[in-house]
């Protein structure tokens, strides 16, 4: 099950997101197009405009108007990595340099304001209040997790809910804005709306927790950043709560010792402790209760191909390995 066999049904509806967010994108300064040009051909999976597609098609959208909608998610979520890259010093994602890597922190942080203000221009033109209202407050709720897990950083105090509260504010909830959102574009009832913002929150969820698993136990060609880095920035994350919660007393010891000190100094120690506590099983456990929360939420949806390339979408998320 491929990526590109599951958004099928959207195909045509993807290039033109593609050629929206090249349209708007340009600017009359030159680093913003350089800079923004470099974004756009690096790769990402597009998965959170696909969602808005698939959400939108799967309650019946007839027009475009999705597909502008789509972009504004797009780079809303463009601006939060460029400013994650600055905040913790990575100089590779998606298998290449970081922007602030190439072009300095400065460029990076100030090209992501242009893509969240841009993004917000965008939202005028689809005059829809209930559109500006969610995703401002949904800006404003990524910004807030950002700053959560600032605190968490270093801290090995954090427990599991700390952690799936910035996971559910800083990414699952530009998932569970993008269905929902979708859905009313199409002319959903509330019904539906609050369907597609579930599968969007527990699909968000499931993709951040694979995340946070493959850190640990990707293929790093497959992986596209440095195996770790979450170690090396001290971001206690899943497998290692896990740890600390299970592990001998000399394996909580040097998680603690690890995440204070944000190294990869005894990374393979780590590594043999995550293993021995079945710390990644457990994560993947986790993720896959949140996908099949996901593709519950779509019983209400009626039949179509993008409602089973949703469900398909769930399943994607959990058996990836990049």
């Amino acid at each position: 099950m491929d990526l590109k066999s599951i958004l099928s049904p959207i195909a045509e509806d993807m290039q033109l997101v593609d050629a929206i967010i090249r349209n708007r994108l340009c600017s009359d300064v030159v680093l913003i197009n350089q800079l923004g040009e470099y974004i756009v051909n690096s790769g990402g999976k597009r998965l959170r405009p696909a969602i808005v597609l698939l959400a939108a098609r799967a309650c019946g959208q007839q027009d475009q108007q999705h597909a502008l909608l789509a972009a504004v998610i797009e780079f809303i979520h463009t601006a939060t990595l460029l400013h994650d890259d600055v905040v913790d010093g990575s100089d590779l994602r998606r298998g290449k340099d970081t922007a602030n890597a190439l072009w300095g922190n400065e460029a990076s942080v100030l090209t992501g304001d242009f893509l969240y203000s841009r993004a917000f221009q965008m939202m005028v033109d689809l005059e829809s209040m209930a559109v500006m209202k969610t995703l401002a407050d949904t800006t404003n709720t990524i910004a807030e997790g950002e700053v959560l897990q600032l605190l968490n950083v270093h801290d090995p105090e954090v427990d599991e809910t700390r952690y799936m509260e910035v996971v559910w504010r800083k990414t699952a909830v530009l998932f569970q804005a993008g269905t929902r959102l979708g859905a009313h574009l199409a002319g959903a009832d509330e019904s539906l709306q609050k369907a597609m913002a579930d599968y969007g929150l527990h699909l968000g969820t499931a993709f951040q927790l694979i995340d946070d698993a493959l850190d640990y136990n990707a293929d790093v060609k497959n992986l596209g950043k440095n195996l770790g880095d979450d170690l090396a920035e001290g971001k206690p994350t899943l497998p290692l709560i896990h740890v600390m919660q299970h592990g001998t007393t000399a394996q909580v010891s040097l998680v603690q010792e690890a995440i204070r000190n944000g190294s990869r100094e005894r990374m393979q120690e780590v590594l043999e402790a995550i293993e021995s506590t079945g710390a990644i099983a457990y994560t993947s456990a986790r993720a896959e209760q949140e996908a099949d929360k996901a593709i519950a939420a779509l019983a209400p949806i009626p039949e179509s191909p993008c409602k089973s390339s949703l469900a398909d979408l769930a399943r994607f998320a959990v058996s990836r390995t990049f």
